[in-house]
């Protein structure tokens, strides 16, 4: 027998190589349309619901909230049901999501299905980094890239296409239910997917996050990455609407920075791949969005396309960047995926409540400007923050005692 057909029995075949792959891209598109689809329909949702402002910021905030509480559960609840089903479960619950909001009526409603599709989304995504460390333990960050790009491009398309269906079928619950075909797709490409390593359940994890400086440090620094995003997806639509964009023009101002943010995503990671020490790529990141914010504030109208794109790169990165950091900090599979999930847990707390601080913000002033300066303070403290993350201490802050 020939070395060439030995060499050739044990190289694993493109299939196997990217079909996991295909499957995370299904999860990821799952996790934004529910937030995304309701920002370049919201006048519209506000003129047929009577819903405030602030009442409108909880579209965004509730599904943050639950995707900062439910991963913090995980060690006590995540041992009760396998990994498998805890992911079907969530892809069932986004789904249901989409299926009430076809038919509902009042703005209460609207913002029950919300927090059932936010549930869903949380469970999946503190799942996700775990199941991409462990498929792809060699190509993380070309993984977590194609994770975040495809996340992103959910959450655009929603954007994009909601204001279209619902001007097609002349109602604006059309153009939110929608996309209950993403979680539809994704269940059936999870039940395909080879399960052997699938149904183990999530074990308790030893490690004491709460009491790990660098913990808080990840997780405050992803909640702040995340917040412009929220803000943007939130308040963006109903900013250019101010302009006098039309509502299929704002969702559009969300694509274009979606597709920004997607390239943002994808790049990032894969040009950092080469070092672990990943700080240029994210001084890059956090830079950009200063630049971008800084336009928001000094010229908001000439170049408002510029501005978007340049804060869409930088989220991008930034997201797919800030992920691959935590994930670096430990090698061993399970703890790494443990550490993210402390990180998306604290970390989408604190970007939940960024988004109801923006809607007060507008409704003092009246202005959005004061949410821009409010972001842009933010991304000037991460720009310090990003000093730290040397990956010769990661091993040290990683052991150091319990605060």
């Amino acid at each position: 027998m020939s070395n060439k057909y030995l060499a050739s029995q044990t190289r694993p075949s493109i299939l196997t190589l990217y079909w996991p792959m295909v499957v995370i891209a299904a999860l990821a598109l799952t996790l934004r349309p529910t937030l995304t689809s309701t920002g370049p329909l919201l006048a519209e949702i506000r003129l047929s619901t009577g819903i405030s402002l602030q009442t409108a910021s909880l579209l965004v905030v509730l599904p943050m909230l639950c995707m900062g509480i439910f991963p913090l559960l995980l060690p006590w609840i995540g041992r009760r049901l396998s990994e498998s089903a805890w992911i079907v479960a969530g892809l069932f619950a986004i789904a249901a999501a989409g299926v009430w909001r076809l038919g509902l009526t009042t703005g209460w409603a609207l913002i029950a299905s919300t927090l059932l599709g936010g549930i869903g989304i949380a469970v999946v995504q503190a799942m996700a980094p775990g199941v991409v460390k462990r498929w792809y333990p060699k190509r993380v960050p070309l993984a977590m890239g194609i994770y975040s790009a495809a996340l992103m491009t959910g959450g655009g398309l929603a954007a994009m296409v909601s204001p279209l269906v619902a001007e097609h079928y002349g109602h604006w619950q059309a153009g939110l239910g929608v996309w209950l075909i993403f979680p539809v797709i994704a269940l059936v490409l999870w039940w395909l997917k080879a399960s052997e390593e699938m149904n183990n359940s999530i074990h308790s994890i030893k490690i004491n996050f709460f009491g790990k400086r660098r913990a808080w440090l990840l997780a405050s620094y992803f909640g702040l990455a995340n917040a412009g995003y929220a803000c943007m997806i939130a308040w963006l639509p109903s900013y250019a609407r101010g302009l006098g964009w039309s509502a299929q023009d704002s969702g559009e101002l969300i694509g274009i920075m979606t597709i920004l943010q997607v390239v943002g995503a994808l790049g990032a990671p894969v040009l950092s791949a080469k070092r672990l020490d990943r700080r240029p790529w994210l001084f890059f990141a956090v830079g950009i969005q200063v630049l971008g914010f800084i336009g928001l504030l000094l010229m908001p109208k000439a170049l408002l396309i510029l501005w978007v794109a340049m804060i869409g790169c930088g989220l991008g990165a930034c997201f797919s960047l800030t992920l691959t950091v935590a994930l670096d900090h430990l090698s061993e599979p399970s703890l790494a995926g443990a550490l993210t999930a402390f990180v998306q847990g604290i970390g989408f707390i604190i970007t939940a409540i960024i988004p109801y601080i923006a809607g007060v913000l507008r409704e003092w002033t009246g202005s959005f400007q004061a949410v821009w300066l409010m972001l842009l303070m933010t991304l000037i403290g991460m720009l310090v923050v990003t000093i730290k993350f040397n990956p010769a201490h990661y091993t040290q802050v990683m052991n150091m005692p319990d605060i």
